[in-house]
């Protein structure tokens, strides 16, 4: 099978997976940590440009565990952890990474961060090296082997 099949296989089965969690993923820890990594994923490259902020939008509005806290909330979240990246990207980034680690404490939590953010970065068909690369360091934040998601 090749690479891209993989991934792409990979993504609906976590959100496969992230569904069948649905009630363990409701902590505050979780919904801080998922809304960074969206943000991380998102300017992965350096630039958001709209069709980004749509993906984010568009999953808080229809992911299953994301609807566990009010959508407004889960935008502005996201919204804050954009500029904080947006702004000056290694200094923000510093600061989303310390979000997306406050799902360490609880594995389930920590996995389910780098579901959405394998979820988002393939949500246009391309996950590409820069996704890639902030979800796996976001893998050493929360003390998870990125081999463990493909990555």
């Amino acid at each position: 099978m090749a690479l891209w099949d993989r991934i792409k296989e990979s993504a609906s089965t976590m959100q496969t997976q992230l569904v069948a969690k649905k009630n363990d993923l409701k902590s505050g820890a979780f919904r801080d940590a998922s809304m960074a990594m969206c943000a991380l994923v998102a300017a992965a490259d350096g630039t958001v440009d709209p069709s980004e902020r749509q993906r984010v939008a568009q999953l808080i509005a229809t992911n299953e565990v994301l609807q566990n806290f009010p959508a407004d909330d889960l935008r502005r979240r996201f919204e804050e952890n954009l500029n904080r990246l947006t702004t000056d990207f290694d200094f923000g980034k510093v600061s989303v990474m310390q979000e997306i680690a406050k799902a360490k404490k609880k594995p389930a939590e920590a996995r389910a961060v780098i579901q959405i953010g394998i979820v988002i970065g393939d949500a246009d068909g391309d996950f590409d090296k820069d996704e890639q690369a902030v979800v796996r360091e976001a893998c050493y934040a929360l003390d998870l082997p990125p081999h463990e998601f493909d990555l």
